[in-house]
């Protein structure tokens, strides 16, 4: 730092840049601590002392590219533009014979290869590693990669996996692409990340075919399409995050006269495993939801013919899925299920429905106070908003059905407000419908069927009550109580644009629909 002038030197110290720390400065850094162009040619001797190999080029356009300086001042390289610059090695892996294979990356991973370059630019590339969970990302995210683009490029072949040689491939890419995974072994630099590679690929293979005893002919065939109890069902070898990320093969066939397992037998004993994963995670005070996530997107079809089969009446249905799916106690998972049974491929599907929802609640206030159900919401505030329009919605969109008699207000089939002397167990018990609700005791809300309780949220979301309420109708394949099916269809085609579902045609449903209409077409 003799080298440099006085008022360089004071911006370093005042910045508590010392000489070690000075030559891990790029460009970037530089304009940071000497902005404006007045500081353009102290920024170069700077740059110049950190890097005094491009201070020993020649200048001329003829001598490798590089751009003239003034008298004194280093000529600059072009091509330098940062000393972080490394070269990218390709992020696509073409074999021999097809597929061509993606290395996969994200925000995260980028960022370590950047603090990789970093580190290798002051020699101290040794000390940058990967870390454990972006390393188990990364070989979880790869395997699942090249099994979706391995069985995208040969439908209508027989399924296979990716061979070893495939996976050496990759894993010689993944070491150029991210070094810091690399071995000390300079001839087997990938064997690490191959061993990773290998291990995922076990535990996500599908069982092999066993021959079993031909099933006698003419036995009809179980209502529900998955045994959870079968012995069909495999150990599956789950990594530490508990998911398998298997690519189901969709197939459709029938059991063949020798008695082997079908194509369409093999994928629900595949997702049947997926269930076993399920529920093992369960067993953890706190399984990880994006696991479990992922888990439910694997087994979804197999859970659907399951929930909408008649093997379980109405009044039973939602004890036994939630014994079976403890995870729809969590609101952010029933929620979820609701975006893949609507619009499984739109992953923003669920925000689009709460925005729709806010658009309708502000226009039906204005509706509502217009045909003189509400009164004007002035000075209240949110929870006491939502209960008055819960309220109102049944009236504004009645159904023709009227309620029960103990039950009183349509809208006690919503949304029922306890009194501060009022037990909830009590007031369950004595209730006469027997469908969903949502049970407000000014501190928290409560979601329950019949006399069981499902889960709770805080208060201050009780305005999106009726979404939940709705998300677990679709979860758990109920009806609508007939008291107010009329708005539950309006939020039905309004709100969530049920596309799948036969739409209402009832004459009350119509006149509900042509009034809003025309209300808020003025």
């Amino acid at each position: 730092m003799d080298k440099l002038d006085d008022v360089t030197t004071s911006i370093l110290n005042a910045a508590n840049i010392d000489e070690t720390l000075l030559h891990t400065l790029n460009r970037d850094d530089l304009r940071d601590l000497f902005p404006g162009p007045e500081h353009f040619l102290r920024r170069k001797r700077v740059w110049a002392l950190i890097n005094p190999e491009d201070g020993n080029v020649k200048s001329g356009p003829s001598e490798g590219g590089t751009v003239s300086s003034p008298r004194g001042v280093p000529p600059i390289c072009p091509q330098s533009s940062s000393p972080l610059v490394m070269k990218s090695p390709k992020k696509t892996l073409q074999l021999p014979s097809p597929p061509e294979y993606v290395v996969y990356t994200d925000s995260e991973l980028e960022q370590a290869r950047k603090h990789y370059s970093e580190m290798a630019h002051t020699g101290r590339e040794g000390e940058c590693v990967m870390s454990k969970e972006l390393r188990c990302r990364l070989v979880r995210n790869t395997v699942t990669s090249m099994i979706s683009i391995l069985r995208a490029s040969e439908q209508g072949k027989d399924v296979r996996y990716p061979s070893k040689h495939e996976v050496t491939s990759m894993a010689k890419r993944l070491g150029e692409y991210y070094p810091m995974l690399q071995d000390k072994d300079k001839t087997m630099k990938h064997m690490s990340i191959y061993n990773n590679l290998h291990k995922r690929l076990q535990n996500v293979k599908s069982p092999q075919k066993r021959q079993g005893p031909t099933p006698e002919r003419g036995q009809p065939k179980k209502r529900s399409l998955i045994d959870f109890s079968s012995s069909d069902r495999e150990e599956n070898d789950a990594d530490s995050s508990g998911a398998s990320t298997i690519i189901l093969h969709q197939t459709s066939g029938s059991s063949s006269d020798d008695g082997n397992r079908s194509p369409e037998k093999d994928s629900l004993i595949i997702q049947a495993r997926h269930y076993k994963t399920l529920q093992e995670m369960f067993k953890k005070t706190k399984p990880n939801k994006d696991a479990v996530h992922q888990i439910l997107d694997l087994e979804f079809d197999a859970r659907r013919a399951f929930i909408d089969s008649d093997a379980m009446k109405e009044e039973d249905r939602p004890t036994k899925i939630l014994d079976a799916y403890p995870c729809f106690k969590d609101l952010h998972h029933v929620m979820s299920e609701l975006q893949r049974i609507l619009d499984k491929d739109n992953i923003t599907y669920i925000d689009e429905v709460k925005k729709r929802w806010e658009d309708f609640c502000a226009k039906v206030q204005f509706y509502g106070v217009s045909k003189k159900v509400m009164k004007p919401p002035m000075n209240l505030d949110a929870v006491e908003y939502a209960i008055a329009l819960f309220k109102a919605l049944p009236a504004l969109f009645p159904s023709p059905t009227a309620p029960p008699k103990k039950l009183g207000n349509a809208s006690e089939a919503l949304l029922h407000v306890l009194q501060p002397t009022e037990d909830p167990t009590i007031y369950l018990q004595k209730r006469p419908h027997s469908a969903l609700v949502l049970l407000f005791d000014g501190s928290r809300c409560l979601v329950t069927f019949g006399t069981t309780p499902i889960t709770t949220f805080a208060k201050e979301d009780l305005c999106e009550g009726l979404l939940y309420l709705m998300a677990y109708y679709y979860t758990l394949h109920l009806t609508y109580p007939k008291c107010v099916a009329t708005l539950l269809s309006v939020i039905q085609t309004e709100i969530l644009q049920d596309s799948i579902h036969e739409q209402d045609m009832t004459t009350s449903y119509k006149k509900a629909m042509t009034e809003w209409k025309d209300f808020i077409g003025k």
